[in-house]
């Protein structure tokens, strides 16, 4: 790796252990104390390369770090960035023997007092609502360590319990305004995505957007059962789900459904590789479902298509209402999204990427774009065509992510508080009163969560330029091989598809 990658890969060390293979980065833990944030953006830069594609690539994701820990700062108040830099999970993938990877997990726990002492020292402008809302994350980093087991593991759990007080003290003293601000929240996906933002024009693109998935859910429900309404026929759809026993083998056959189903429709560039089904490693069991596939830095191995299902000391009502999220109206849609043509093909389509940038530079929105563009083109290429179920889970689901759009902007702005936001998630993706203020909390510290949506729309308005330009030499073969030779293309350097 030249020098001016390595410096970039510096400053996401987690993400590029985890997502990009890098295991050089095995048991390190980053340093995001201000002064080594500082010593990393410094690092930054260095002679062009003569791809110009690479080289834009490249520039893009340092302007990036450059905006979110140089101008936003935001190691300083989003103690999630400290979270993933800790979190252990990543060891459990079998890219290595196993002694290997244990002997890596402890010296990166061994690293967690550093870590934290780090943290501490960064995290003097956190909020009370980011956190409020990312506690649990750094209560769930102790999940399977065992105080007593030995001198290492004791030192690590009482950093680990530094950290947590810390974000409870803020949530009771902390600021109650979680706002970036319009130009801060405009800089960050501009910066992020090399495109200029508008973020009213964004804002009219939800709005648009949400009007016609409501329109697609409301026709999927008019051929379930004609006359009743998304909101009245949703709730009884989503009771429809396996027991707590069944979440795996169900999850396993549409896994290899989707698989076999988009390499005989080849929506996908590529179709080696293996993806297991299993249970989410307990320290990210906040996500219902989530794709850890084989990183390109890696030898071959198992990508793994991870689910939660609920917890055994749970009562029957709070086992039955997280069970709702594998509804067999959902869960077709979600594992289209994780793993074919979704996330799972892209991390192969990563693995045959013609230079080391395009497999480790990848951008956030076109990662979360391209999987959530990629549901609708299942309905549009016929995939469960005789359920409308499908396409009703596949509205639902992308109302959710339409409306962390319109969220994220308005609780961003000052438009909206999260009790604005928990209503609009309400109103608008038929979620109940918990889960929707879990999404509208989940704004305040993650003010780019609206990339599911702004991907899938970048991607589908160059599909519309692709197939004008390219005119009948155009298929959805070559267009999604072309965006995913790329990479994970910034969504302003997306036109070098065409």
């Amino acid at each position: 790796m030249d020098q001016r990658m390595r410096a970039l890969c510096d400053m996401a060390v987690a993400l590029m252990r985890d997502g990009g293979g890098r295991h050089e980065y095995d048991g390190v833990v980053q340093d995001l104390s201000p002064a080594g944030v500082a010593s990393g953006l410094a690092a930054l830069g260095g002679p062009a390369y003569d791809d110009p594609y690479d080289d834009a690539l490249v520039a893009a994701k340092e302007a990036e770090a450059r905006a979110v820990y140089g101008e936003l700062q935001m190691h300083r108040w989003n103690p999630l960035l400290h979270v993933q830099n800790l979190d252990l999970a990543s060891y459990d993938r079998e890219y290595a023997p196993a002694a290997e990877r244990a002997d890596a997990r402890a010296r990166h726990l061994a690293a967690w007092p550093d870590g934290v002492a780090a943290a501490l020292d960064a995290l003097d402008q956190v909020t009370a609502p980011v956190a409020a809302a990312t506690v649990d994350a750094a209560r769930g980093l102790a999940a399977g360590l065992v105080r007593g087991r030995d001198a290492a593991e004791d030192a690590a759990l009482d950093a680990q319990a530094r950290l947590v007080a810390h974000l409870e003290a803020a949530a009771v003293d902390g600021s109650p305004d979680a706002a970036l601000g319009g130009a801060a929240l405009t800089r960050l996906l501009s910066a992020a995505e090399a495109t200029p933002v508008d973020l009213a024009e964004l804002a009219a693109q939800a709005d648009a957007e949400r009007d016609r998935l409501q329109a697609m859910a409301a026709a999927a429900c008019e051929r379930i059962e004609p006359g009743r309404p998304p909101a009245e026929l949703l709730p009884e759809l989503l009771r429809d789900h396996p027991d707590p026993d069944g979440v795996l083998a169900e999850t396993r056959a549409l896994t290899e459904e989707v698989i076999a189903w988009t390499k005989e429709h080849d929506l996908a560039p590529y179709h080696d590789g293996e993806c297991r089904v299993g249970v989410t490693p307990e320290s990210r069991q906040w996500a219902v479902a989530m794709m850890s596939w084989a990183a390109p830095g890696e030898p071959p191995g198992p990508s793994w298509y991870h689910v939660t299902p609920p917890r055994p000391e749970w009562s029957a009502a709070e086992q039955s209402e997280w069970l709702q999220l594998f509804s067999r109206t959902t869960l077709p849609a979600i594992t289209v999204h994780e793993v074919a043509p979704g996330h799972f093909s892209h991390g192969v389509a990563l693995r045959h990427a013609s230079s080391l940038q395009r497999q480790l530079a990848l951008s956030e929105a076109f990662t979360e774009g391209w999987a959530h563009y990629v549901e609708e083109v299942a309905v549009e290429e016929g995939f469960h065509a005789d359920d409308p179920r499908f396409a009703l889970g596949v509205a639902v689901e992308a109302l959710v992510r339409v409306t962390r759009l319109a969220c994220a902007i308005g609780l961003h702005t000052g438009t909206m508080t999260v009790d604005d936001a928990t209503r609009r998630f309400e109103r608008d993706a038929f979620l109940a009163g918990p889960a929707a203020r879990s999404e509208a909390q989940r704004g305040t510290f993650d003010p780019t969560y609206g990339r599911y949506t702004w991907g899938k729309l970048t991607i589908r308005a160059l599909r519309e330029r692709a197939r004008s330009q390219w005119d009948g030499d155009f298929s959805l073969p070559r267009f999604h091989k072309a965006m995913l030779d790329l990479g994970a293309p910034p969504l302003g350097l997306l036109e070098y598809a065409l």
